[in-house]
């Protein structure tokens, strides 16, 4: 059935039925609902002794992705997967979400069901409360996702607190979710593995939210996450921060299955590939120390901040590393599809 035979109000009824099957009471975002989907607005309660933090984001079809190569649920996962990945990167816990559907009228009903299945899989896992939305009619599809979250007050992570002397470090591998879009957009024959880890990388990202409340209780207090490529986010925290951020870019850890199938662009995916979602951060060594004891995943320190502005690659004899390309720019680079 397409949502145009169903109608908008239907639709808004199936889903806001999968949502309360969802629901976790035990969850704090849960507990502190007060009015959910279908009413004009959603309400909650603050949690005591927190900020609100709250981000916004979207996914386009022909600019973020093709129907033909993802599917709808990992549309579903991925959307809210990167608006987590920028709560946990201020050093909150995600909350509430609100999602604005636009879709063309011949679409299925079944694949926004898959949507919406994609989202409240990860939502779970964090215990998110998909709060209501909006759904629209449009050429193409869109979906924007609105997420609110908490964080501890007077101990947000932001951009500019990088001091010189700090250790610069990033959460887990880089280069797998270019090596995605690459995979999916030349429709690749690589073997099994490979496919499956790349496509992970790029479609259904796992957002660092238990790692970012470990930083924060280790001191951690600046943090980004990597969404527009390891150099240009760095940049992002140097400029905040007045500092010179310097890489050395043979210690920047690449995911293996780009070193192993693309070992000639393997660093410049990895520099500045984007939408890896891991965490970039920085921090005194004392307390990288103790966020090396508090983490199970892969910390690797790539670099330092100095004194003066910008980002210094350095290659494995000290000399100055050149990178054609910093990272993603929605106005300057073109398109990002897959396909």
């Amino acid at each position: 059935m397409k949502v145009s035979e169903l109608g908008e109000f239907p639709l808004i009824d199936i889903l806001a039925g999968m949502v309360e099957e969802s629901r976790n009471d035990s969850m704090p975002a849960w507990q502190n609902l007060i009015v959910g989907i279908g009413d004009d607005c959603a309400a909650w309660r603050v949690e005591p002794d927190h900020v609100q933090i709250g981000k916004i984001d979207a996914l386009f079809e022909n600019i973020h992705f093709k129907l033909d190569t993802a599917t709808w649920r990992e549309l579903g996962w991925k959307v809210l997967a990167i608006n987590m990945s920028d709560i946990a990167a201020a050093g909150g816990m995600p909350r509430y979400a609100l999602v604005n559907l636009a879709l063309p009228p011949d679409t299925e009903v079944e694949n926004i069901k898959d949507l919406y299945r994609g989202m409240l899989e990860l939502a779970g896992k964090f215990g998110v409360a998909i709060a209501g939305g909006n759904i629209s009619r449009a050429g193409e599809v869109s979906i924007v996702l609105s997420l609110t979250g908490v964080a501890r007050e007077g101990r947000l992570l932001s951009r500019s607190v990088a001091r010189p002397g700090h250790q610069i470090a990033v959460t887990g591998s880089l280069g797998g979710s270019a090596g995605g879009l690459r995979l999916l957009s030349q429709n690749l024959d690589l073997d099994i593995a490979a496919r499956d880890s790349l496509r992970t990388a790029f479609m259904t990202p796992f957002p660092r939210v238990a790692e970012s409340l470990l930083l924060v209780e280790s001191g951690v207090r600046c943090c980004i996450d990597i969404s527009d490529g390891l150099v240009q986010d760095m940049g992002h925290i140097c400029e905040q921060s007045g500092v010179r951020g310097r890489i050395h870019v043979d210690r920047v850890p690449r995911h293996p299955a780009i070193t192993a199938n693309f070992p000639m662009d393997s660093v410049l995916m990895a520099l500045s590939g984007g939408e890896d979602y891991e965490l970039l951060f920085t921090a005194s060594p004392e307390t990288m120390a103790k966020v090396n004891r508090a983490l199970t995943c892969p910390v690797t320190v790539i670099g330092e901040i100095v004194e003066g502005a910008g980002v210094e690659l350095l290659d494995s004899r000290g000399r100055v590393f050149t990178l054609p390309q910093t990272g993603w720019d929605h106005f300057k680079a073109g398109r990002r599809t897959t396909k």
